[in-house]
């Protein structure tokens, strides 16, 4: 009987690089058009590349993302199922990135917020005190492009990426295109940096070609980060260099903690991975490595944090505290706001959520460690240390992105940067499955410009039905913990 799956071959040459081709292809031919529900308008392009002349209806624009994540999920998966044996080569991914770099960002409006923060940074104000469209009465031509919700919000970013992005603003001047395509350049440099450095810290040909599968060549991620152009991409590469000089220089490592800190402060989670990986080394070499860590973190996050000035700790502070509908505790939030008061129920949720974390970091860590552990006993190699810290620092983070009451579809840069450096799992078919439903679920992006049914449709979709995504996905790595347990028990 013929088989109806498709052989090696065909899958190898025309399945997966067909929907890779039109899901990028999709994904790039929003971005290069003009000012859409997803895509907003930058005013005069000036020097930067300009748009295609076709506007999108807001339906348009989001059947051709919904499309495009369907489809780049779909070439992962299938990926996933018959993994590559070799990664891709530099040229094709150094082309998408040029492309990335002839449209503009689009699923969300926040490069117009780190436009603004950058354009009052440059001209001595103080983002993390000054609301974007009270800058000037309102009247610059930068940081009066900021959109709801964000434009009465002083920055929530860590300094060192204020620091950057008054960089972009400083060369881009008054022209708010140029200023987020400067922008742009930093994120594709920073999202190809990041394949670098995953390509020196896998271990095997195939962990290699796996950097490409769930990195460099995942339409939804290359749609959300990318495209996107968002701050994480830079956090993450910060992150990536820690690990790589884990092992050999611990004040390199400190400064590049020191950086993700102050990218963005949830990314100082690789701090704790690292003193887990250490750990391993001996308690004498762990505080030795530890405190020439710290003193690498100081020489970055102090001088940077007083350059930004007080403000920067308070806005840090607001940053937490809410929730997003399209988390597993958007449900639960809905119905306790019927029985009591918000400020009980941002507490209970709170507490909710931290203890939810704890629990899902300790059944990842059993999921993948299992394995792990089976890897470290036919490949001893003494990357050790580096290979603990890896599954520490997405241990960590995964667990936050998927239980955390407040989550977006970017903040989960850096499980996708450190998943393809661990051990194949089924955990990297669930997490697929729960980010394709994030990514679709914040599709076309702005608040603004959707017709009435668009909207209707999005904020259902975000609000009653991607919440499930996150509860199924907790029962799903529950019931693979369990599986692992009864495995366990037969040998």
């Amino acid at each position: 009987m013929t088989s109806l799956l498709p052989s090696r071959g065909r899958f190898d040459q025309v399945v997966r690089p067909a929907a890779l081709v039109v899901s990028f292809g999709l994904l790039l031919f929003v971005g290069a058009t003009a000012e859409s529900a997803a895509r907003p308008g930058m005013g005069p392009r000036g020097w930067a590349p300009g748009a295609l002349p076709v506007h999108l209806s807001s339906a348009t624009v989001t059947v051709l993302l919904w499309a495009a994540y369907l489809l780049g999920a779909g070439a992962v998966g299938l990926a996933l199922w018959r993994p590559p044996s070799r990664p891709v080569r530099w040229a094709p991914l150094v082309a998408l990135g040029l492309l990335v770099l002839l449209t503009a960002p689009f699923g969300s409006a926040d490069h117009t917020n780190y436009a603004a923060y950058g354009r009052i940074a440059a001209q001595g104000g103080d983002p993390y005190a000054v609301a974007p469209v009270t800058w000037y009465g309102g009247n610059d031509p930068v940081t009066s492009a900021v959109e709801p919700p964000w434009r009465m919000t002083p920055s929530i970013y860590g300094p060192l990426a204020t620091a950057v992005q008054a960089l972009t603003s400083l060369v881009g001047g008054d022209n708010l295109r140029q200023t987020v395509w400067l922008w742009q350049m930093v994120v594709v440099a920073c999202f190809l940096g990041v394949r670098a450095i995953l390509l020196r810290l896998a271990e095997t040909e195939r962990s290699r070609a796996r950097v490409d599968v769930l990195w460099t060549l995942n339409p939804v991620v290359v749609g959300v980060l990318v495209c996107g152009a968002h701050v994480d991409v830079l956090a993450t590469l910060a992150v990536a260099a820690a690990l790589l000089l884990a092992r050999r220089n611990p004040l390199l490592a400190g400064l590049a903690v020191g950086a993700a800190v102050s990218t963005k402060i949830t990314y100082g989670v690789v701090a704790l991975g690292l003193l887990w990986g250490w750990r391993l080394l001996g308690r004498r070499e762990l505080f030795r490595r530890a405190g020439t860590g710290l003193l690498g973190v100081l020489l970055v996050v102090v001088p940077l944090y007083v350059w930004a000035g007080p403000h920067v700790f308070r806005q840090l502070g607001n940053a937490g505290g809410s929730s997003s509908l399209a988390t597993a505790w958007s449900l639960v939030v809905q119905v306790l706001r019927h029985v009591m008061p918000e400020w009980a129920v941002t507490t209970l949720v709170f507490v909710l959520a931290a203890i939810t974390m704890i629990v899902l970091a300790a059944v990842l860590a059993k999921l993948l460690h299992a394995d792990g552990r089976r890897l470290d006993r036919r490949h001893l190699d003494g990357h050790r240390v580096v290979r603990s810290a890896t599954l520490a620092t997405f241990v960590l983070t995964t667990a936050y992105v998927i239980a955390a009451p407040y989550s977006l579809p970017w903040y989960d840069a850096l499980t996708w940067a450190l998943l393809p450096l661990l051990v194949p799992t089924a955990v990297d078919r669930v997490l697929l499955a729960r980010y394709a439903v994030m990514a679709l679920a914040y599709v076309p992006g702005r608040v603004v410009g959707m017709s009435t049914s668009v909207e209707a449709f999005t904020l259902d979709f975000r609000r009653w039905w991607a919440p499930w995504a996150g509860w199924l996905t907790w029962l799903a790595l529950a019931l693979m913990v369990r599986r692992v347990g009864a495995l366990r028990r037969e040998w």
